[in-house]
């Protein structure tokens, strides 16, 4: 027997950044989101021996422990330790013998939410094994608190979300770590039309996203800072973006995504750098009219608009410097969970 969950990564499209606190606490948050078919996979199978055995096939991992009730910190391992742990002091109060196998579709720290994105996996498939009363809600909140509080990991809350829900949300986020996830009714044509124009590229280069929003939580608490209004802007922008695509108006999104790209990088430095410039002018340049970075900067994933037929001359100009163009089609589907009798 074996407990199998997968969990959607997501694109981030407007307001990334306002979820992160003390900003979203004190102004209020609004992210636009969508999920797509590529994800995070865990297989959790109970042992009847005395061992816990994580396999994290991305990074070529594997690490035997005694059973315990808490297990020692591995770094290269800490997202699914982290999980194990919050499981067992919440839920069983005893050791759970098991082996957890990871894998993901993109690499780590590649702007999709890919840590947030394996936590709520995991947690998935231990639901699964052990019948947990979790809604959506909560499996989403309890992947929050295992990063930010048990792991320490600065970041904001939208991944989380997005794993668990899935599809396209307008999500809002307040103090009290209180968030409210809209989920959008989008024509399949729009959206179809969307995923056509809106490309996705992978600039080869992996970060460490909480370094980054280490100094943008820094800027946020220094009052009047150009952080601060260019957060005000990145949330206007989101609601605009949202009417844009519920209207099926999509040429409105160009000036959305652009005044974005232009605020995103006064959130703190290190969000762009000489070879994403280099990237979004070469795209630029060869047809598209928008663009920014997936997530919190510094490297991972891009996103263009080319309007009319520019898409191929982008994935042209961008393959010829290297960069990888990434197939990708948006999906509904949130968490899902299932248990497996092979």
């Amino acid at each position: 027997m074996k407990y199998i969950s997968k969990a959607p990564f997501r694109i981030g499209i407007a307001g990334g950044g306002t979820d992160v606190s003390p900003y979203s606490d004190e102004f209020g948050g609004a992210v636009l989101n969508a999920s797509i078919d590529l994800h995070a996979t865990v297989v959790i199978i109970p042992r009847t021996d005395d061992k816990v055995i994580i396999n994290a096939i991305n990074n070529g991992v594997r690490h035997e422990f005694k059973a315990t009730e808490v297990l020692e910190e591995i770094s290269d391992l800490k997202l699914q330790i982290g999980v194990y742990n919050r499981i067992v002091k919440d839920f069983v109060k005893k050791p759970l013998p098991c082996e957890i196998i990871t894998t993901m579709d993109v690499p780590t720290g590649s702007g999709l939410g890919t840590s947030s994105t394996l936590v709520v996996a995991c947690i998935g498939a231990f639901v699964e094994w052990l019948g947990l009363p979790l809604g959506e809600y909560d499996i989403a909140q309890l992947a929050v608190q295992i990063e930010r509080e048990d792991l320490q990991m600065a970041g904001g809350k939208q991944d989380q979300y997005a794993a668990t829900f899935g599809g396209m949300n307008f999500m809002e986020f307040y103090e009290d770590n209180r968030v409210v996830v809209n989920p959008l009714r989008i024509k399949s044509q729009v959206l179809r039309d969307l995923e056509f124009h809106l490309l996705l590229f992978y600039t080869e280069t992996q970060r460490e996203s909480s370094s980054i929003i280490d100094i943008q939580r820094s800027n946020f608490e220094k009052k009047g800072s150009d952080a601060i209004f260019a957060s005000h802007q990145l949330k206007q922008q989101a609601y605009k973006m949202k009417e844009a695509i519920l209207k099926g108006n999509l040429s409105k999104i160009e000036e959305p995504l652009q005044v974005s790209w232009e605020n995103k990088k006064k959130l703190a430095s290190g969000i762009s750098n000489d070879a994403i410039n280099t990237i979004y002018d070469t795209a630029i340049e060869a047809g598209a009219t928008g663009g920014k970075i997936s997530g919190a900067g510094g490297g991972g994933f891009m996103i263009f608009y080319c309007p009319f037929n520019s898409r191929f001359n982008v994935i042209k100009a961008l393959g010829d410097i290297g960069v990888k163009w990434q197939r990708y089609r948006f999906q509904n589907n949130g968490l899902e969970s299932w248990t497996s009798q092979q």
